[in-house]
C-alpha cells in the first residue's frame, strides 16, 4: 500500500452526529454552530476574539484589508514576508495593492529577523510571519522588531494549530492570527479557517466584511399598519467569506482530539529523528526552535539531489511533498528574485516526509529505510 504525505483522520461518527443536529434543526449556514465553535476556539487558544471563515486565505486577506483601511496604508506600502510559504500568504498582501518585500529564511525555514531588519523602510507597515510546519522559529525576536518599529504583526498560523512556545499557545503578542482547518491540516474540515484579532474593533469589522459588508446590528424597525419591516445597513463592499455550521460541526469534534493527535505527530517525528540520527552528515533535519512544542504539521529534511530522492521514494510507493517552492520564482514575484539566497537554496533541497495519524511505526521504518538506501549510494 502506498505511503502518502497526508491522509486526514476524522472522528466520523461524532462528526456525523454534530452535522445531523444542524440538518435536524434546519440550520446549516452562518450562526448556531459557527458561534459555538468560535467560543470553543477562544477557550482553547486564549485568543480574545475568533471569527470562523471559509478558509485561512480569506482570513489573511481580511487582516491585511482591515489594517490597511483602518491605519491609512497606501498603495505600494510594504509588508515583509517569507518566500517559503504557500502562495496564499503573499497573495493576500497583493490583493490590497501592497508590495510584498521578501526577507530570507533561517535554519528553521522561518523568516529571519536579521534579514528583516535590512528590509525595513519608511514604507514598511507590517510583518507577516509564517510558522512553517508548526515551528515557531525566532518568533520572539520578530515581536520585538515590530514593537521597535511600530509595525503590525500578522501571524500565519496555518500549520500551528496546537503549537506552544514556552508552554503557551502562540499569538497573543501578534495583532492578528490566522489558522487553517483545510482538508489536510492538523485540525481538518473540508475547508475553513479562523481569524483572531486582538482588538474588538477589528473583529467587528471582519464580521461585516465577511458577510457582504452587512451590519446586521444596525437594523431599524418601522410600524406601518401593524406590519413590521426590518432593514439592515450595508456599510462596506464586502465578501462572502464567512464559515458555515456544517464545517464548524466538524471543527468542534476535531478540536476535542487535537492534543492527542499532535502528541502522536510528535512521536512520529521522534521516530524519524532516531532513524536519521547516524546520517546527519547527509540528511539535515530542519530543527525545531528552542521552547517550541510544535504541532508537527510537517517533518522536513534537506538533502543533496532532492529530486533524485523524490523519484526514488515514488518508485517505492512513498509519496512525500515539497514545502515550498521559493515564491520569488513565480512570475508575479520575480521582481524579488535573488533577494533571498538561503530560501532559494533550501527550496531546491527540502522534502517533507509522510506524517499523518494513520501511519504506523512499521511504515515510518519503511520510509526511513528508503531514504537511507538512496543517500547511502
Amino acid at each position: 500500500m502506498a505511503i502518502q504525505l497526508f491522509m486526514p483522520t476524522f472522528h466520523t461518527e461524532e462528526c456525523i452526529s454534530e452535522i445531523k443536529e444542524c440538518l435536524d434543526k434546519g440550520w446549516t449556514g452562518l450562526g448556531y454552530k459557527t458561534v459555538l465553535f468560535e467560543e470553543k476556539w477562544k477557550e482553547f487558544s486564549s485568543m480574545p476574539y475568533a471569527h470562523f471563515l471559509n478558509s485561512a486565505t480569506v482570513g489573511l486577506h481580511l487582516a491585511i484589508k482591515i489594517f490597511k483601511s483602518e491605519n491609512n496604508w497606501n498603495e505600494e506600502d510594504e509588508v515583509i514576508s517569507t518566500p517559503i510559504t504557500f502562495v496564499s500568504t503573499n497573495h493576500a498582501i497583493g490583493y490590497e495593492g501592497l508590495k510584498v518585500v521578501f526577507a530570507d529564511v533561517d535554519e528553521y525555514l522561518c523568516i529571519d529577523p536579521v534579514d528583516i531588519k535590512k528590509k525595513i523602510t519608511e514604507r514598511t507597515k507590517a510583518i507577516l510571519y509564517v510558522g512553517l510546519g508548526g515551528n515557531t522559529g525566532r518568533y520572539k525576536e520578530i515581536v520585538e522588531i515590530c514593537k521597535e518599529h511600530k509595525l503590525k504583526l500578522i501571524l500565519d498560523a496555518s500549520h500551528m494549530v496546537g503549537t506552544r512556545l514556552d508552554g503557551e499557545i502562540v499569538g497573543r503578542d501578534a495583532d492578528a492570527v490566522i489558522y487553517s482547518f483545510q482538508a489536510v491540516k492538523n485540525l481538518p474540515t473540508a475547508d475553513s479557517g479562523m481569524l483572531c484579532f486582538m482588538e474588538e474593533k477589528y473583529d467587528a469589522l471582519a464580521r461585516q466584511y465577511s458577510w457582504l459588508g452587512i451590519n446586521k446590528d444596525t437594523y431599524s424597525r418601522a410600524n406601518d399598519d401593524s406590519t413590521y419591516k426590518w432593514k439592515y445597513d450595508v456599510n462596506y463592499l464586502g465578501y462572502k467569506y464567512h464559515g458555515n455550521s456544517i464545517m464548524a460541526s466538524i471543527g468542534m469534534v476535531q478540536l476535542k482530539y487535537i492534543e492527542q493527535d499532535n502528541a502522536y505527530r510528535r512521536q512520529i517525528a521522534r521516530w524519524y529523528d532516531d532513524g536519521f540520527s547516524k546520517y546527519a552528515h547527509k540528511i539535515k533535519v530542519i530543527p525545531t526552535a528552542n521552547g517550541c512544542e510544535s504541532s508537527r504539521h510537517l517533518y522536513i529534511i534537506s538533502v543533496e539531489n532532492r529530486d533524485g530522492l523524490l523519484k526514488h521514494l515514488n518508485d517505492n510507493d512513498i509519496y512525500p511533498g515539497v514545502h515550498y517552492r521559493d515564491n520569488t520564482e513565480y512570475p508575479m514575484y520575480s521582481y524579488a528574485k535573488g533577494s533571498c539566497p538561503n530560501a532559494h537554496r533550501l527550496s531546491n533541497s527540502v522534502l517533507s516526509l509522510p506524517l499523518h495519524l494513520r501511519l504506523t511505526r512499521s511504515e515510518i521504518e519503511t520510509v526511513i529505510k528508503a531514504v537511507i538506501q538512496y543517500i547511502s549510494r
